[in-house]
């Protein structure tokens, strides 16, 4: 006896079959709406920091330069010939 050949599935299986041959994209997919928000939010973020840079270069004064110590003063004043004050 072969038990395939003569198993006839329940006639509610016959409704899942057919919707799974139905299936037609309804809508918007999930996923892709949930990839639009993320890389949207992305690119909001990366756009923002770019103009805060841009803003920051424009309004912010420049760095100060860290004070030059004496004593490095004092070597290059000797590296260029020049004698230090005092000697």
């Amino acid at each position: 006896m072969d038990s395939e050949a003569d198993f006839d599935p329940p006639p509610s299986f016959d409704n899942v079959k057919n919707m799974a041959k139905d299936v037609e994209v309804k809508g918007l997919n999930p996923g892709l709406i949930v990839l639009t928000v993320v890389g949207g939010l992305v690119l909001a973020f990366l756009i923002g920091n770019y103009v805060l840079y841009m803003y920051a270069q424009k309004t912010l004064p420049p760095k100060k330069k860290k004070p030059v110590s004496k004593k490095k003063m004092k070597r290059e004043r000797l590296k260029q010939g020049v004698s230090a004050p005092g000697e």
